[in-house]
């Protein structure tokens, strides 16, 4: 398997460790996924939450002090690594999260659940930070590229596809177009990757997110034209994972029909355990919970207490309370059994002859 080069910075393996929000993937995770030679990704949003740091009426600053305290953490882990960030377009504190990303030291800002059409502007002070943007068609892909090159003179370092029909978390479709055939994720990595070859003249590596498991997933990937491959739901059950025992737990015991899809406040579709979907809306409900955090530019929990508090009912997931939290997973996430190191994963991904792992 080649390398990974995203602008100036390369990785030993095609692999992304996706952005899991609200302190699944902290400082730890995203050191350790970067010290075994991937690229390590601590995911801002919600970052404030179960931070010494937040004192319950400071939320945006503590995200951003938040966010640079992970990065500092996980550059202790892997001093040389290549660790970057996942920034929300649709958080309310966007623009401060970016600042702080590259305040931090990211070498890679990633950007999805919108599209980040400002965000060469925001990070024209710092040129050397890779800009990738994540995507579901080659429509959203060729707007971002205009704007940006036409805007900023600038493109994508990278960009990921996300396949809604397989990813986790937050996903960037309407609900009504999930489940219906339409998606072709590959077909969609050869369209972006030719799209950049032929307009521009440029090889644009397309990274292919969502469903990825294991080897055979990678090489099929990597078969099908991506140049690499984007894990999040497989770094769950680790022990370097940032969340709490429980959350891990909710994956290894979790079956095939208890995963499903789950309308946000924040208007999209999201990917979850879904067996205490009710239990996540009446928590909120029942105990009159407030928006204490404006965490999204839109909401539909804060503007009419509509469904439930988004980043709370993550939160109590993080800190353990599978019960009436909220516990975003991909497809695959049943296929965990146990409780591994990242670097056993690694191991596993590319042949034991092939690896090169620090100590």
């Amino acid at each position: 398997m080649k390398k990974l080069v995203i602008g100036e910075y390369e990785v030993q393996y095609p692999i992304v460790q996706g952005g899991m929000g609200v302190r699944i993937s902290g400082g730890s995770l995203a050191g350790h996924v970067a010290k075994c030679g991937g690229v390590g990704v601590v995911a801002a949003a919600g970052i404030a939450m179960n931070s010494p740091l937040f004192t319950g009426n400071n939320y945006q600053q503590a995200d951003s002090a938040a966010l640079i305290a992970e990065l500092r953490k996980a550059y202790e882990i892997a001093p040389d690594g290549v660790i970057g960030v996942n920034v929300m377009v649709a958080l309310s504190d966007y623009e401060m999260l970016v600042r702080a990303s590259i305040e931090g030291g990211a070498k890679i800002i990633i950007c999805g659940a919108g599209l980040p059409l400002t965000l060469p502007g925001l990070t024209s002070h710092a040129p050397h930070v890779a800009l990738v943007p994540i995507v579901s068609s080659i429509r959203a892909a060729q707007l971002v590229a205009k704007k940006w090159e036409k805007g900023y003179n600038r493109l994508p370092d990278a960009v990921i596809v996300e396949d809604p029909e397989t990813a986790g978390g937050h996903l960037g479709e309407k609900l009504e177009n999930i489940g219906n055939g339409n998606h072709d994720q590959y077909a969609t990595v050869r369209a972006i990757k030719e799209f950049f070859q032929s307009e521009y003249g440029k090889e644009i590596p397309v990274i292919a997110a969502g469903g990825i498991w294991d080897r055979a997933d990678i090489l099929h990937a990597l078969d099908q034209g991506a140049d690499a491959v984007q894990l999040a739901s497989r770094f769950v059950a680790t022990v370097e994972c940032d969340a709490d025992e429980n959350f891990k737990k909710a994956y290894i015991e979790c079956r095939k029909e208890d995963i499903g899809l789950i309308m946000s406040p924040a208007g999209l579709p999201g990917r979850a355990i879904i067996s205490n979907r009710e239990r996540i809306s009446s928590f909120d409900q029942d105990n009159g919970t407030v928006c204490s955090t404006g965490c999204l530019k839109k909401c539909t929990y804060k503007e009419t207490r509509d469904r439930f508090c988004i980043v709370k009912a993550l939160d109590r997931a993080q800190r353990g309370d599978v019960a009436t939290g909220l516990v975003f997973c991909g497809t695959n996430a049943y296929k965990a059994d146990r409780i591994v190191t990242v670097r056993e994963i690694f191991a596993e991904l590319f042949a034991q002859e092939d690896i090169e792992i620090a100590a």
